[in-house]
């Protein structure tokens, strides 16, 4: 049995792979599903509400990250804000902080320390919104 973390990256590991090639997040997953990969119910989830709101999630990223349009964001970095808007937007069974601990692990794990405060500070004005009274930021160092 997986945990939601390993969810959480499969579902990170899925939308790169859309976003690198062009591809659909549907259409990346149909493809790691063919190849016989195992794909747990939460992962799905994710990697189909992306996908759904993805104009959504993009407008609200880069409405949040001063200096920078998602465009320009290192696919990484915008994989993990992606998902994680995604959480803070939709995912209602998910506390923000839980959203946003994960996120910053992920941008730390897989791109860079800059990245994890990068992550944090965006995600932190996106719940902010979201929730006023709350930032929502990870507690902690990032």
């Amino acid at each position: 049995m997986s945990s939601r973390r390993q969810e959480r990256r499969l579902a990170i590991e899925i939308l790169f792979q859309a976003d690198v090639t062009g591809k659909d997040g549907r259409s990346a997953l149909a493809g790691w599903v063919e190849s016989g990969r195992t794909v747990p119910a939460f992962t799905r989830e994710l990697v189909d509400g992306v996908t759904d709101h993805l104009a959504q999630i993009d407008e609200t990223i880069g409405a949040h990250s001063e200096g920078w349009t998602v465009d320009r964001m290192a696919s990484v970095d915008r994989t993990v804000l992606r998902t994680a808007a995604y959480e803070l937007a939709f995912g209602r069974e998910v506390p923000v902080a839980v959203a946003i601990d994960e996120a910053v692990r992920a941008a730390k794990d897989l791109s860079t320390d800059d990245s994890g405060r990068f992550v944090n500070g965006v995600l932190g004005k996106i719940a902010s919104e979201l929730d006023p009274g709350r930032s929502g930021r990870a507690e902690g160092p990032s």
